[in-house]
């Protein structure tokens, strides 16, 4: 059984280990996201796909932002494969969380361009972000490749069969 996040709009399975609450207390709306931006990843193991969607996506929005902090939020968006209204959400939760601050752009023509810059926080976040990311993504390629040589293995096993079978007929 599938659940739809309202908020994100990110369909997930129902996990018993994945609670709706953040210490203790219901989670709605624009607290939920940033309950799911504070949440340690050892709270609920990670065991949710969920969870670990919205770490990568906290962590590709962080390392964007670091590279390009005058990126504006439609082209986040676009770069990330979101929408503008989810962009705009997490952004929000990690300004709040004081990982991000956000400055005007002073020598811009477009006064209502903004800066978007990661601070000491959002800085050490990001290095944690990036070990977890990097550790789950070789785990990723491990289980991957073990799943490709075992397919291989089978599709030999099932040439030779083939083959047997097909000059056995041949011999008769």
């Amino acid at each position: 059984m599938l659940k739809v996040d309202l908020v994100s709009n990110v369909k997930f399975p129902l996990d018993p280990q994945v609670s709706n609450e953040f210490h203790g207390r219901p989670v709605f709306g624009r607290d939920r996201a940033v309950a799911c931006l504070s949440g340690s990843p050892s709270h609920h193991s990670m065991a949710s796909t969920y969870a670990q969607q919205t770490e990568d996506l906290r962590f590709r929005v962080l390392k964007l932002l670091q590279d390009k902090p005058d990126i504006s939020q439609r082209d986040l968006a676009a770069q990330l494969g979101v929408s503008n209204g989810k962009i705009n959400y997490c952004l929000n939760a990690l300004i709040e969380k004081g990982l991000v601050k956000l400055g005007n752009f002073h020598n811009s023509k477009h006064k209502f361009k903004y800066v978007y810059l990661l601070t000491p926080a959002g800085i050490a976040e990001k290095a944690a972000l990036t070990g977890r990311f990097l550790k789950r993504k070789i785990a990723e390629y491990e289980a991957l490749r073990a799943e490709i040589e075992a397919l291989q293995g089978e599709a030999r096993d099932t040439a030779l069969t083939a083959a047997k079978i097909t000059g056995e007929g041949d011999a008769r």
